[in-house]
């Protein structure tokens, strides 16, 4: 071969490996990621939608609604999108604001008097924006056991937030917070005058035609996905779990072929085929940070393209290889969602999972780099180690625990002696039973949140949830406190977990 063609076929290779992928390309390798994907972690199942230029450019289903059936996922199958609700409540306050009937400024004892936090102060200065930027004061997650799984309606969930201590000032510091989209959700209804989930339907689901999307799991169509996710080792089916108390902050349900119109609607900032849904004004104040949010050192080198990460309304929002990403995430018990805006790109995509496997993230972070041309990297891979090295983390702290405990002991009391009502101001009732020489902990508000007690030493026990109990708690134990009179007092609950706070619970007897 001469050098003039060998130089020429070189700069060939250079020029093509330069030019941006065809979008059937960038579909055709995303496509064959994924089935490598849902293959790595065992499925069961996923679906994801990728609009580009205000049309569907992608809608496809994988894998199985439920582990065992031949039911498969298609564009059309219905997941829980949990937290990514809270878009679709700042739209409908969005939609009100447009309307005059509101303003995000407007102090939340306006519309809900009767509301309270900790401090009467944060009570009276709270707005609607307060509401849904996550900086009341509050913990990430503080609370979310009053509407987990708890036959609590939301005006009751509202009416204990009053005990929740703060964890830092009001508008310092950045905290997720439920429990506030929920009272913005009451607010809503207080200004309309109809429940949120008719509200949502009326004005946003209904005109967009995502008809097969719904607000409790109490109405799903039949082709609809179960949640799963590994207990034992082995991966389970769950049955759906009752958040209809937090309907407007994680009780959706849709398929991708239904969110591929609301990203649509998004990125036209408020419009749909002609049809205005909100202003753009109210989708431009939508999609800005107000709170800001630390990057650690490891992040940043994970994504050294990342600069900065805002919390916006119902959205977060930061940069990646230059453009400006705007998203939300969503997880119940085995459903996993994200669902992405690129404005700049008018690209926007979800993937909808019915698991705990990082499938979700995985694909969320592979869709971005095709689209945005960013450097090879396997996220996949990445993600196995991962897991890999928690499951180990957990493992050595299963040792030290087991190391711990102190054998050869009994508790101080009889088994009859345990048994009793101990109550939470905050959350309410906890009893303790004895069946078949075994003391068993149901929590009344939730009636599937019952527990065998297993002596560990001395007064505590350790935890071994029911299978009613969809959350894949790792070990966890409960001590009772013995007063002076030598009787039991209080619980005290140490069950390690991501998302529910049982360190928020001081369950007392009651005498």
């Amino acid at each position: 071969m001469s050098k003039i063609l060998g130089l020429f076929l070189i700069l060939t290779a250079f020029v093509y490996s330069a030019y941006p992928q065809s979008l059937e390309s960038r579909l055709s390798e995303i496509d064959a990621y994924a089935q490598t994907v849902l293959e790595t972690h065992g499925g069961p199942g996923m679906a994801i939608a990728i609009v580009k230029d205000d049309k569907t450019a992608y809608a496809k289903g994988f894998g199985l609604r439920e582990l065992g059936k031949d039911g498969k996922v298609d564009p059309d199958t219905v997941f829980a999108i949990a937290s990514n609700s809270k878009a679709f409540l700042t739209a409908t306050i969005a939609i009100l604001v447009d309307e005059k009937k509101l303003n995000w400024d407007d102090k939340v004892s306006k519309y809900l008097p009767e509301f309270e936090m900790y401090d009467p102060w944060v009570t009276s200065e709270l707005t609607i924006r307060d509401l849904v930027t996550h900086r009341v004061g509050l913990d990430t997650f503080s609370g979310d056991l009053l509407w987990y799984e708890t036959t609590y309606k939301p005006e009751e969930i509202l009416a204990r937030v009053k005990h929740l201590r703060p964890v830092s000032s009001f508008r310092s510091r950045y905290g997720y917070q439920n429990l506030m989209f929920i009272a913005a959700g009451q607010i809503v209804e207080r200004v309309s005058g109809k429940k949120w989930c008719a509200f949502v339907k009326e004005r946003i689901l209904d005109p967009l035609g995502m008809l097969r999307t719904t607000c409790s799991v109490s109405d799903l169509p039949n082709n609809s996905a179960f949640p799963h996710n590994e207990s034992g080792g082995r991966l389970r089916v769950l049955h759906r779990g009752n958040v209809d108390g937090s309907s407007s902050a994680a009780a959706l349900n849709s398929s991708v072929n239904d969110l591929s119109k609301w990203i649509r609607t998004q990125l036209a900032r408020g419009k749909f085929e002609g049809r205005l849904i909100f202003s753009e004004q109210q989708a431009w104040a939508m999609h800005q940070p107000y709170m800001a949010q630390q990057i650690s050192e490891a992040a940043s080198r994970n994504n050294p393209t990342r600069h900065f990460s805002g919390v916006a309304m119902g959205w977060f929002v930061y940069d990646y290889q230059g453009r400006k990403i705007i998203n939300h995430s969503g997880g119940l018990d085995g459903m996993l969602s994200f669902t992405v805006l690129v404005p700049e790109e008018q690209l926007g995509f979800v993937v909808l999972t019915n698991s705990e496997s990082p499938a979700f993230r995985v694909m969320m972070n592979k869709i971005l780099d095709v689209f945005l041309d960013a450097p090879k990297r396997d996220w996949n891979k990445e993600a196995a180690e991962s897991i890999r090295q928690a499951k180990d983390r957990q493992a050595e702290e299963d040792r030290k625990v087991d190391t711990s405990r102190k054998l050869n002991t009994r508790p101080s009391l009889p088994l009859p002696n345990y048994i009793g009502t101990y109550s939470d101001k905050m959350y309410g009732d906890i009893t303790i039973s004895e069946e078949k020489g075994r003391l068993v902990m149901r929590f009344l508000p939730a009636p599937n949140f019952v527990a065998d007690l297993e002596h560990w030493h001395f007064d505590t026990f350790m935890i071994r949830w029911r299978p009613s109990v969809a959350y894949n708690f790792p070990r966890g134990f409960v001590t009772f406190t013995i007063d002076k009179n030598g009787e039991t007092d209080e619980l005290k609950i140490d069950q390690p977990n991501s998302d529910f706070w049982f360190y928020e619970l001081s369950p007392r007897r009651k005498k």
